[in-house]
Protein backbone atom coordinates (compact mmCIF):
# COMPACT_ATOMS: atom_id res chain seq x y z
CA UNK A 1 0.00 0.00 0.00
CA UNK A 2 1.27 3.48 -0.75
CA UNK A 3 2.27 5.70 2.12
CA UNK A 4 -0.21 8.38 3.14
CA UNK A 5 1.33 11.78 2.34
CA UNK A 6 2.10 13.88 5.43
CA UNK A 7 0.33 16.90 3.94
CA UNK A 8 -2.89 14.86 3.69
CA UNK A 9 -2.57 13.76 7.32
CA UNK A 10 -1.99 17.37 8.37
CA UNK A 11 -5.00 18.52 6.30
CA UNK A 12 -7.30 15.96 7.93
CA UNK A 13 -6.12 17.02 11.38
CA UNK A 14 -7.21 20.58 10.53
CA UNK A 15 -10.30 19.96 8.38
CA UNK A 16 -12.13 17.41 10.54
CA UNK A 17 -13.46 18.82 13.80
CA UNK A 18 -12.90 16.73 16.94
CA UNK A 19 -15.85 18.58 18.46
CA UNK A 20 -18.11 17.40 15.64
CA UNK A 21 -16.80 13.84 15.90
CA UNK A 22 -17.58 13.81 19.64
CA UNK A 23 -21.02 15.34 19.13
CA UNK A 24 -21.65 12.77 16.39
CA UNK A 25 -21.12 10.07 19.04
CA UNK A 26 -23.77 11.72 21.23
CA UNK A 27 -21.40 13.35 23.70
CA UNK A 28 -22.81 16.48 25.27
CA UNK A 29 -20.16 19.20 25.44
CA UNK A 30 -20.28 22.38 27.45
CA UNK A 31 -17.90 25.36 27.68
CA UNK A 32 -15.06 24.98 30.14
CA UNK A 33 -12.64 27.89 30.67
CA UNK A 34 -10.29 29.27 28.04
CA UNK A 35 -12.39 28.26 25.06
CA UNK A 36 -12.26 24.54 25.84
CA UNK A 37 -15.21 22.15 25.92
CA UNK A 38 -15.79 19.41 28.46
CA UNK A 39 -17.90 16.27 28.39
CA UNK A 40 -17.98 12.67 29.52
CA UNK A 41 -15.30 10.48 27.99
CA UNK A 42 -16.79 7.67 25.89
CA UNK A 43 -13.70 5.48 26.29
CA UNK A 44 -14.22 4.55 29.94
CA UNK A 45 -16.96 4.64 32.59
CA UNK A 46 -17.02 8.37 33.23
CA UNK A 47 -19.25 9.61 36.04
CA UNK A 48 -17.99 13.18 35.91
CA UNK A 49 -16.89 14.98 32.75
CA UNK A 50 -13.20 14.39 32.06
CA UNK A 51 -13.00 14.72 28.26
CA UNK A 52 -11.53 18.09 27.30
CA UNK A 53 -11.69 19.28 23.69
CA UNK A 54 -9.69 22.30 22.59
CA UNK A 55 -11.39 23.51 19.39
CA UNK A 56 -8.69 26.11 18.70
CA UNK A 57 -6.06 23.37 18.39
CA UNK A 58 -8.52 20.66 17.31
CA UNK A 59 -7.23 18.30 20.01
CA UNK A 60 -8.84 16.19 22.73
CA UNK A 61 -7.62 14.71 26.00
CA UNK A 62 -9.18 12.66 28.77
CA UNK A 63 -8.16 13.79 32.24
CA UNK A 64 -9.82 10.71 33.75
CA UNK A 65 -9.10 6.99 33.82
CA UNK A 66 -8.01 6.38 30.22
CA UNK A 67 -5.72 9.43 29.80
CA UNK A 68 -6.20 9.13 26.02
CA UNK A 69 -5.95 12.07 23.67
CA UNK A 70 -4.79 13.39 20.35
CA UNK A 71 -6.04 14.51 16.96
CA UNK A 72 -9.17 13.60 14.97
CA UNK A 73 -7.26 10.59 13.60
CA UNK A 74 -6.57 9.34 17.13
CA UNK A 75 -10.25 9.86 18.00
CA UNK A 76 -11.42 7.70 15.10
CA UNK A 77 -8.81 5.03 15.82
CA UNK A 78 -9.96 4.78 19.43
CA UNK A 79 -13.72 5.17 18.91
CA UNK A 80 -13.97 2.79 15.95
CA UNK A 81 -11.19 0.39 16.96
CA UNK A 82 -9.39 0.72 13.62
CA UNK A 83 -5.83 1.16 12.38
CA UNK A 84 -4.24 4.49 11.50
CA UNK A 85 -4.70 3.87 7.76
CA UNK A 86 -8.37 2.91 8.20
CA UNK A 87 -8.97 5.98 10.40
CA UNK A 88 -7.52 8.18 7.65
CA UNK A 89 -9.82 6.53 5.10
CA UNK A 90 -12.85 7.12 7.36
CA UNK A 91 -11.89 10.78 7.80
CA UNK A 92 -11.40 11.17 4.05
CA UNK A 93 -15.00 10.02 3.61
CA UNK A 94 -16.31 12.25 6.40
CA UNK A 95 -14.55 15.28 5.00
CA UNK A 96 -15.84 14.48 1.51
CA UNK A 97 -12.29 14.29 0.24
CA UNK A 98 -11.87 10.74 -0.88
CA UNK A 99 -9.43 10.03 -3.68
CA UNK A 100 -11.69 11.62 -6.34
CA UNK A 101 -13.58 14.21 -4.30
CA UNK A 102 -13.19 17.91 -5.03
CA UNK A 103 -11.69 20.06 -2.28
CA UNK A 104 -14.01 21.46 0.36
CA UNK A 105 -16.97 19.14 -0.30
CA UNK A 106 -18.76 17.14 2.36
CA UNK A 107 -19.82 17.15 5.97
CA UNK A 108 -17.37 16.96 8.83
CA UNK A 109 -19.59 14.93 11.14
CA UNK A 110 -20.36 11.22 10.88
CA UNK A 111 -23.30 10.40 8.67
CA UNK A 112 -26.13 8.25 10.02
CA UNK A 113 -26.06 4.69 8.78
CA UNK A 114 -22.30 4.69 8.37
CA UNK A 115 -20.54 1.37 8.00
CA UNK A 116 -19.31 -0.10 11.28
CA UNK A 117 -16.72 -2.80 10.99
CA UNK A 118 -16.62 -5.77 13.36
CA UNK A 119 -13.54 -5.82 15.57
CA UNK A 120 -10.94 -8.35 14.37
CA UNK A 121 -10.51 -9.68 17.94
CA UNK A 122 -13.24 -10.35 20.50
CA UNK A 123 -12.83 -8.11 23.56
CA UNK A 124 -13.47 -10.97 25.98
CA UNK A 125 -11.00 -13.40 24.34
CA UNK A 126 -8.17 -14.84 26.44
CA UNK A 127 -4.59 -14.57 25.14
CA UNK A 128 -4.59 -17.82 23.16
CA UNK A 129 -7.97 -17.11 21.54
CA UNK A 130 -6.96 -13.51 20.75
CA UNK A 131 -3.75 -14.70 19.10
CA UNK A 132 -5.67 -17.25 17.01
CA UNK A 133 -8.18 -14.57 15.96
CA UNK A 134 -5.37 -12.18 14.98
CA UNK A 135 -3.66 -14.87 12.91
CA UNK A 136 -6.94 -15.73 11.16
CA UNK A 137 -7.66 -12.05 10.50
CA UNK A 138 -4.29 -11.40 8.89
CA UNK A 139 -4.40 -14.64 6.90
CA UNK A 140 -7.76 -13.64 5.41
CA UNK A 141 -6.60 -10.07 4.79
CA UNK A 142 -3.48 -11.26 2.99
CA UNK A 143 -5.55 -13.61 0.81
CA UNK A 144 -7.73 -10.68 -0.28
CA UNK A 145 -4.86 -8.29 -0.91
CA UNK A 146 -1.85 -10.18 -2.27
CA UNK A 147 0.14 -6.99 -2.90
Amino acid sequence: MPRIPQDEIDRLKVDVSVQRLAEGKGIELRPHGGGNLIGRCPFHDDRTPSLVITPGKNLWHCLGACQAGGSPIDWVMRSEGVSFRHAVEILRELSGRGPDAPAGVGALAPRPGGRLLPPPVAAEADDAAALAQVVDYYAETLKRTPA
